[in-house]
């Protein structure tokens, strides 16, 4: 038996159920450092709640030795708001795709996002439906060629950033999956924020979308096409740090640090509180197959903001309601307002 006083290791949150992904597939790499992250947070197993929708990633639940709800197809947002309103001592995680949060699941996700329920969202991203078999998703490539797009994609894709954003997000990150290391500490970032935290998985898919992230994690071409956000650092990419981003007004320019009219001290400094400057990074989207003149993606926290709970203004609103004792179920059925007819 676990000695409940001692801090748990991710052993312990691991069940006695194999993982079934495709071999090379990302999940394998979130799966642990998911674990890692709820070891070194010191959460207990009775503590945590991990609620998942339909796809390879909704998966999740089966695999950590927590309590988990796998629900249905585009649901996983809505079950876990229910849980965190009812439970809100818990610590609640979502594991979802792009499909299962962004197509059909697309309205609950904005919703949540703006409602910002304390949730940690881990959004699995292959650019792909993989567990049905390799129809194009909502953040699929223009041009891809799939069993529901032949001839390639003509829908524009969701830009995962700009969309929590937009809808008032109030914490998002991006990593790559096999940046384990990043992604352990974001991921307890995550968690430690006070919100709905929304961390973006660019997640490869071996079988059905193999390489879709390859301009971004080829060993040749990675330090040109990523740029890592770091807190109050500037924005500096390439393979010698030779690299950098300044505002031009409001236009982001990469500038050459080789150049003696050229300073760090002229770089953009990353603010993860500027919610304007995260906007702007959640537009560093260009395709470096497609642009000869393209913005590195940025990965790391692009935002996190301090603002209320859903669940704690409703228990406060619960609070307030109590504060005149019992009532009745007619003085509740007839409100404030009653009308006498002559």
């Amino acid at each position: 038996m676990t000695d409940t006083l001692a801090q748990l290791t991710a052993k312990d949150f691991t069940s006695n159920q194999e993982p079934k992904w495709c071999p090379g597939c990302g999940d394998f790499a979130v799966l642990q450092q998911l674990k890692n992250a709820m070891a070194d947070l010191g959460l207990k197993t009775e503590e945590v709640v991990v609620v998942s929708g339909i796809g390879c990633s909704s998966r999740l639940p089966y695999y950590i030795a927590t309590y988990g709800v796998h629900g249905i197809h585009g649901r996983a947002l809505a079950m876990a708001s229910g849980l965190k309103t009812a439970r809100p001592e818990l610590s609640v995680w979502v594991g979802t795709g792009d499909g299962d949060a962004l197509s059909i699941g697309g309205n609950h996700y904005i919703h949540t996002v703006r409602r910002n329920l304390d949730l940690n969202v881990i959004l699995f991203n292959n650019e792909i439906y993989g567990l049905t078999k390799g129809q194009y998703s909502p953040t699929s490539k223009v041009g891809l060629r799939t069993v529901t797009s032949p001839n390639g994609v003509v829908d524009h894709p969701i830009n995962t950033a700009a969309l929590t954003l937009g809808a008032g997000g109030t914490f998002f990150a991006r990593v790559m999956d096999r940046d384990g290391k990043i992604m352990r500490e974001i991921f307890k970032r995550a968690a430690e924020h006070k919100g709905t935290s929304l961390v973006e998985i660019y997640q490869n898919c071996p079988i059905f979308n193999d390489g879709a992230f390859d301009p971004f994690t080829d060993k040749d071409r990675k330090a040109d096409t990523t740029l890592y956000l770091e807190q109050g650092k500037p924005l500096v990419f390439g393979k010698n740090n030779d690299k950098g981003i300044r505002l031009d007004g409001f236009t982001p320019v990469i500038v050459d640090l080789g150049d003696p009219s050229v300073s760090q001290n002229d770089l953009w400094i990353h603010d993860e509180k500027d919610f304007i400057k995260a906007n702007m990074l959640a537009r560093f989207f260009d395709d470096p197959d497609a642009s000869e003149d393209f913005l590195p993606r940025p990965f790391g926290i692009f935002y996190v903001e301090d603002r209320y709970t859903y669940e704690s203004a409703l228990s406060a609103q619960i609070e307030k309601a109590q504060e005149n004792g019992e009532g009745t179920l007619e003085e509740l059925l007839a409100g404030n307002n009653t009308w006498t007819i002559a």
